[in-house]
């Protein structure tokens, strides 16, 4: 079924993945998709019929997959299906019952799961790719979550070159993913080694220029002073204002705080100069990193942003007098033209290796997609043939549809040009053979990415790789950190690993098996909820979601029985927009209609609202609404308050309602209305009646059976149906 014969290693790794669920780490272009392909082959043949589901998190990187397991691979096409987000849902649920072998992104399989359109119980085996993202909200941990619970033959195979570089993240991406054993190679394993090609990695330094040195010098200022006023507040140790890292966590501290109650005006005067000295931090990279126009154009959007008023951080921060020293600094600098040295030294990397050979192939790394395209134009002023690689487009920038980015790998792979330059999107996986030169505009600070980028070239033949490094900045102290972390990574991966085999069973979590849709109640919910973690959890909880376009409210838990779920935020901005009136006159539509508010922030601090005018609001929904308002601190307590009223109203009985806005006009809404009325039959099924049966006289005059074959009417219903119809009236 393989049309490739594997390596030793790659055997190896298949006989370890096809007892156990296993995270293979493998050196980048050492063949980790044949491993999925044997494994794959080697599960539809154990389980005929069953499914073969890869994720990959890009697109490119997922027609990878495809195209990789259609030449490889003695399957038909019509056995092979490509979800992408250009295939409609409907074509989706069509594909995954006729196809063997699936490939797509996991957060559009996220919602095909979350909408019912496909089940996972059939799939007996499921490949992560880029397995070190399954961690926090990522996709892949509600899917291997979901799978484990409801697949017949669970085998998951997770692929990596570089896992993490911490023990923490490694076990964390272990037990999201149910992994039983690891299996881990580098380059100087002795059964992979003789693939390894040498890669020779150079570092060029480059000063910055006077001129950039009183730039930066007068962003420092700006900052230092903020973390001084930090340190006199008393609320954060220095420690704590280290650098970025420590600063984020600092400031993740302090929000959490704020949301519990816990405010002072030490802590939020804390929060504001916090948020201020980041982006001077930021400011300071640019400035570092990649240059005069990147840190221009930052400036410039922290300019508008105080302008609209957006953040009272963003206007202290530009009636600072050292901000608006850097800034006209900045403007001398553009003024004279004056480009970050790494541009000339791109330049110069790039000649001497395309010197008497057209075939060279390079790929530029770098961070920001406008700094790409200061590097295309240095490209072009050398003459030198290229195109910009990035990801999909993103709000107020600009980015590529998948056809072109399909279009430009095959372009580059064929010879149609010879420098790539690409953002973060060509990091992972990409299957380009013979890049010969791997350009990082900069060093970047995680051992995962530097892997990845590093990884591109060395596949068939020699290659090269070229760093580029601005002195005493933070490009020095990166290239170090990711060298580090590197050489860490190894040896946390045997750690793990022996945990793993002494039984400790990272993410082994017991596993019950969900009971069959018929047994459960269904919870409807608005379509546009799909992002929220509540359905995540209504889904752990084993409930049935029926996911539809609701006129009112975004849950509905019965026919007179509907939520409208808010976060706190969202309750107070609906208050100053007015939405929420608009949806309290559409919630009284129904019976009884609840507001949600879920959150663990302040309600009366979240915005610069007044106490009274909350008070109230809340006030007018009890009274003049007769709403009532409940509160939940997190998605699995929304989840559980749900699940319960969703409980009552089922176990209640008694006569269901569909709401109505005024009285029936035409002689079909009479009809509706009448059958609609009766126990158990809400608008939907009274119009499914009415479809089959096409008169009230039939309806009243069918048998138990002929009302059990109208969809979504089962065997209680027709019973209760027919003793009402049949049942002699008595005046009391």
């Amino acid at each position: 079924m393989i049309k490739v014969e594997p390596r030793l290693y790659q055997q190896s790794i298949f006989n370890t993945a096809a007892t156990k669920n296993t995270l293979a780490v493998l050196p980048t272009g050492m063949g980790k998709t044949l491993i999925a392909e044997l494994l794959a082959a080697h599960r539809l043949q154990h389980y005929p019929g069953s499914r073969i589901l890869v994720l990959a998190p890009t697109r490119p990187l997922v027609q990878q997959h495809y195209d990789t397991f259609q030449r490889e691979m003695e399957l038909e096409e019509a056995d092979l299906a490509l979800f992408t987000g250009n295939v409609p849902p409907a074509k989706r649920a069509k594909l995954w019952t006729g196809a063997s072998v699936i490939f797509s992104t996991p957060q559009g399989l996220e919602n095909d799961i979350l909408s019912n359109r496909i089940s996972l119980a059939e799939v007996s085996l499921l490949v992560f790719d880029e397995a070190h993202r399954a961690t926090g909200d990522y996709s892949y941990v509600f899917i291997a979550d979901r799978y484990r619970k409801t697949a017949t033959h669970e085998r998951i195979l997770a692929l990596t070159a570089s896992p993490g570089s911490d023990k923490e993240s490694i076990e964390t991406v272990c037990a999201n993913l149910g992994i039983e054993d690891i299996e881990i190679r580098s380059g100087e394993s002795p059964d992979v080694s003789p693939y390894i090609q040498e890669i020779e990695i150079e570092h060029v330094k480059v000063q910055m220029p006077p001129e950039f040195k009183k730039v930066h010098a007068a962003l420092q200022r700006c900052h230092d002073a903020r973390v001084d006023d930090l340190m006199t507040l008393g609320v954060l140790n220095r420690q704590a204002l280290t650098n970025k890292m420590t600063m984020l966590k600092a400031q993740g501290a302090l929000h959490a705080q704020a949301a519990r109650g816990q405010k002072n005006f030490e802590k939020l005067k804390s929060m504001s100069l916090l948020a201020e000295a980041l982006k001077i931090q930021h400011g300071l990279e640019l400035i570092e990193t990649q240059g005069a126009q990147a840190l221009k154009k930052y400036l410039e959007k922290l300019q508008k942003e105080a302008a609209r008023g957006q953040s009272k951080a963003v206007q202290n921060l530009v009636q600072d007098v050292n901000y608006k020293t850097a800034h006209l600094l900045l403007d001398k600098v553009m003024a004279a033209n004056i480009e970050h040295p790494k541009l000339r030294a791109v330049q110069k990397t790039v000649l001497q290796n395309l010197y008497g050979n057209g075939d060279v192939k390079i790929i530029i790394f770098n961070q920001y997609r406008d700094q790409a395209v200061k590097i295309k134009e240095a490209m072009d002023a050398i003459n030198v043939t290229s195109k910009i690689f990035v990801g999909q487009m993103k709000k107020g920038e600009t980015g590529m549809s998948q056809k072109e980015q399909h279009e430009i790998l095959e372009e580059f792979r064929n010879g149609g040009f010879n420098c790539l330059i690409a953002t973060s999107v060509a990091e992972e996986g990409l299957d380009i053979p013979k890049v010969d030169l791997v350009i990082f505009y900069e060093p970047i600070p995680s051992a995962i990415r530097t892997v990845q980028r590093r990884g591109r070239t060395g596949r068939l033949e020699k290659g090269k790789v070229v760093m580029l490094v601005t002195e005493g900045t933070r490009d020095a102290g990166y290239r170090w950190a990711a060298h580090h972390k590197e050489k860490r990574m190894y040896r946390v991966l045997e750690t793990v690993k022996k945990d793993l085999t002494k039984g400790r069973a990272l993410g082994t979590k017991e596993q019950q098996s969900l009971k069959s849709f018929q047994e459960k109640f269904t919870i409807v919910a608005d379509h546009r909820e799909k992002t929220s973690g509540v359905l995540k959890a209504l889904l752990d909880m084993d409930v049935h979601i029926d996911l539809q376009q609701l006129e009112t409210g975004d849950y509905r838990l019965s026919d007179r029985v509907v939520v409208e779920y808010k976060s706190v935020p969202d309750f107070v901005n609906s208050i100053i927009d007015g939405r929420l009136l608009q949806q309290l006159r559409a919630l009284r539509s129904y019976p009884r209609p609840i507001i949600l508010i879920e959150g663990e922030e302040d309600l009366y601090s979240v915005r610069k609202m007044h106490p009274n005018a909350i008070l109230g609001m809340l006030g007018t929904i009890a009274v003049s609404y007769n709403i009532p308002v409940l509160f939940t601190r997190n998605a699995q307590e929304s989840a559980a308050l749900l699940v319960s009223i969703a409980k009552k109203e089922r176990d209640a009985g008694g006569k269901e309602w569909q709401p109505r806005s005024q009285k029936p006009v035409s002689d079909d809404e009479v009809m509706e209305f009448i059958v609609s009325s009766l126990p158990g039959i809400g608008g939907s099924l009274a119009k499914r009646l009415l479809e089959h049966f096409q008169t009230l006289q039939a309806v009243a005059n069918a048998t138990s059976e002929d009302l059990e074959k109208v969809e979504k009417l089962g065997k209680k219903k027709a019973a209760e149906l027919r003793r009402i119809l049949t049942k002699k009236y008595k005046a009391e």
